[in-house]
């Protein structure tokens, strides 16, 4: 059979604006539910494997070449990504939409630091900089939540350990991605995610049904918005870009999600939040900018077998 492959440019800034635009609703449809929040996440991934389910089909021959070291790998993503979840949807019951996003933000530093332990990437001064620059931001905003609210810390802990947590499925995702297409690999990081969530709330004892249409609505629109259009398409990104790279797009998130929570939820900053958030945003931002990025941050020649694959 004769191979009809186009190669064609596809501009990557594009995919990750719909990416940061769509993640930044996430928080909004978290404070929405009233459900607990292993339920909403379980239910966020259950559900946009459920939507991906019909295109399996065609990729069984893809599916049984998959080797046993990558199926390990894939269910260890998984569980990342089901933790990373529990942890950051948790912290928005303590803390702000503005404040829990913006110290998710710190994901790219521990990428890049597992890429230099695990890929033999070399970290520059300007990298250290930033670094020092986000952890004074990331203390700032730990020091005025402490001021304002005796639990709102609590929620600033839960959010680094989901920023922990999803860079390790990050570097996961960038190694898995060089074998597996965008769609295969999402939809078995999904999958697991979603059997590590089940297992946390049948322990936990909370319930799987009896939710009002409301909550399976918000349920179906984090599957839709911030999954797919979201995480899809940072997971479908990585072999294309490097993994801190793909981070950047939460530098995007902070500001999104607190514009989205000042005009739906009612949520305001004060002075100290804002400015050290923008201080953790500055650091981050001078991080990246360390990686001094020469491959296709503008566009990337992408063949049209991926794109079907990853359709």
């Amino acid at each position: 059979m004769t191979n009809s492959t186009q190669r064609f440019p596809i501009p990557l800034w594009l995919l990750l604006l719909v990416g940061i635009i769509a993640i930044s609703f996430s928080a909004i449809f978290v404070r929405w539910s009233d459900a607990p929040v292993a339920v909403i996440a379980m239910y966020r991934l259950g559900l946009t494997t459920l939507l991906m389910l019909p295109f399996l089909w065609k990729r069984r021959h893809a599916i049984r070449l998959i080797s046993r070291r990558d199926w390990l790998l894939l269910i260890t993503s998984g569980t990342m990504l089901g933790l990373h979840f529990l942890f950051w949807m948790a912290s928005l019951r303590f803390t702000t939409v503005a404040n829990s996003t913006a110290i998710l933000t710190l994901e790219p530093i521990f990428v890049l630091f597992g890429a230099c332990l695990f890929l033999k990437q070399s970290m520059r001064p300007l990298a250290l900089a930033g670094m020092l620059t986000a952890i004074v931001g990331a203390a700032l905003i730990g020091w005025s939540d402490w001021a304002l609210s005796g639990e709102a810390w609590i929620g600033d802990g839960l959010s680094l350990l989901g920023a922990v947590t999803v860079a390790v499925h990050m570097l996961l995702g960038k190694s898995l991605r060089t074998n597996l297409s965008a769609f295969i690999y999402s939809f078995f990081v999904f999958l697991s995610a979603t059997f590590v969530l089940a297992l946390y709330n049948l322990v936990t004892g909370a319930r799987f049904t009896g939710y009002p249409p409301k909550e399976w609505g918000i349920f179906l629109l984090l599957a839709v918005v911030p999954t797919l259009f979201g995480h899809y398409l940072f997971n479908w990104s990585l072999k294309y870009m490097r993994p801190e790279s793909v981070s950047m797009s939460v530098l995007g998130e902070p500001p999104g999600a607190a514009l989205l929570a000042y005009l739906l939820l009612g949520e305001a900053l004060t002075w100290l939040q804002a400015a050290a958030g923008a201080i953790l945003l500055l650091g981050v931002w001078l991080f990246l900018q360390s990686g001094d990025e020469k491959n296709a941050s503008k566009t990337a020649t992408v063949d049209t077998a991926e794109v079907s694959e990853s359709a």
